[in-house]
């Protein structure tokens, strides 16, 4: 496979400081790297062809390194436009990745890339937001027949998969990896917490303390994303449309209104909650002068970008990833990003420490869906609980911190229905 001719990047003299970048995450993902000692003994992908379509960043460029490891033949594209990274394209062409992705294509490019990623007619597949899932089943149902399976990065994602499966349209199986534990309790919490601020702050160059946050939505992310405001002295305000969730964030110490009164005090304000329209119209037309708007969903609908052109009477870009917008009355809201995800549109995306023990639970569901995918079945299934606990462990043992294990009598007392 010749990589350099049969990929789609922006320039090749960039591969240098990509592989910088894919070599400094290394450094930083141990629990990746006993994953691939593995795979390169066990070769658990020999002659198989995987497609990924992931944020194309230094870290997910490890992880396809190390599928690649495992015996497969790996081709890559994004998931979003403005969070892939040209040099980490060519870099990964250089070591044998055919590649289609470059940054900020339009629509049909980006549509181009996902389908041409498919036409090498692969055997499994890691995808994130259910982009690759959706052409399979929908215009390329002829790609369908050679793929075992794969598995599933984003709470959308799977959103789209339950949907095909409960139509009983779903034609391989999935692996929900975002229901992982390990996943959503340090990848959504923590992960997104931080590179949500992370990009925030580097964007807008203004000071967080003081002011007063909006977080809408309150699932893992969301709690990630309210627990790093607070810590950096704003007051939080929660909105959501589950009222156990409601609970937790009051009980957490959150301010909790519906978007129609919140959106009246916001000087921030970051969607998570994976839906459309989150805020809109009504929303836009009683923010303050100055309210800075972006979103961490997967899809750029949760800040309804039609609405908010329509009431402006001009719009600029007025800093990297600011639009302004002007209302009629003389007020100025500010869009981050597009409305795209703000942690890898504008920054870049989770710590790898934490995208270590996600993507550790990406290489071995896939290899797990392949050793089972006729016994598994046309399903989602969620990451079997053995693997978990090993990335678990696997983390445990890179940070040197040991834990207690259950003596025999402790067992079957356990076990046991009487004292």
């Amino acid at each position: 496979m010749n990589t350099v001719s049969e990929s789609i990047v922006k320039d090749m003299s960039l591969a240098h400081s990509g592989h910088l970048k894919i070599d400094w995450v290394k450094e930083h993902m141990p629990v990746l790297n006993r994953i691939r000692e593995r795979f390169e003994k066990e070769q658990p992908f020999a002659g198989l062809k995987v497609a990924i379509s992931l944020h194309l960043e230094a870290k997910t460029a490890y992880l396809a390194k190390v599928v690649q490891a495992g015996g497969a033949e790996v081709t890559i594209t994004g998931s979003n436009p403005l969070s892939t990274q040209d040099d980490i394209c060519a870099a990964l062409v250089e070591d044998g990745i055919r590649v289609f992705a470059k940054y900020n294509p339009d629509p049909a490019e980006y549509k181009e890339h996902l389908i041409k990623t498919l036409e090498t007619r692969p055997d499994l597949i890691i995808d994130d937001g259910g982009d690759l899932v959706t052409i399979l089943h929908s215009e390329r149902r002829d790609l369908l027949a050679q793929v075992r399976g794969g598995a599933e990065e984003t709470t959308t994602g799977i959103l789209r998969l339950k949907a095909l499966e409960k139509e009983g349209k779903l034609e391989f199986p999935m692996v929900a990896v975002n229901d992982a534990f390990c996943k959503y309790l340090f990848d959504n919490r923590y992960g997104t917490g931080q590179s949500v601020w992370d990009g925030i702050n580097r964007t807008t160059n203004l000071v967080v303390a003081g002011k007063t946050v909006v977080v809408a939505g309150y699932g893992w992310c969301g709690k990630g994303v309210a627990m790093r405001a607070k810590g950096l002295g704003a007051k939080v305000i929660v909105t959501e449309i589950d009222a156990i969730k409601a609970v937790e964030a009051y009980m957490d110490g959150f301010e909790v209104m519906p978007m129609s009164e919140a959106a009246k005090h916001g000087d921030y304000f970051v969607t998570v909650t994976g839906n459309r329209d989150v805020i809109r119209k009504e929303h836009f037309e009683v923010m303050k002068d100055g309210a800075i708007l972006s979103n961490a969903g997967h899809f750029d609908v949760e800040v309804n970008k039609v609405e908010l052109g329509a009431l402006s009477t001009s719009k600029r870009i007025v800093r990297k990833d600011i639009e302004e917008f002007v209302m009629a009355d003389g007020r100025k809201l500010y869009l981050l990003a597009e409305g795209r995800l703000v942690n890898l549109a504008a920054g870049d995306g989770h710590p790898a420490e934490i995208m270590d023990m996600t993507f550790a639970l990406q290489a071995v569901s896939l290899a797990h869906v392949n050793e089972q995918y006729e016994q598994i079945g046309k399903k989602v299934l969620n990451v079997p609980y053995e693997l978990d606990a090993m990335v678990a462990q696997y983390k445990l043992e890179a940070l040197n911190i040991g834990i207690d294990k259950l003596t025999d009598e402790q067992k079957s007392y356990l076990d046991s229905w009487v004292e």
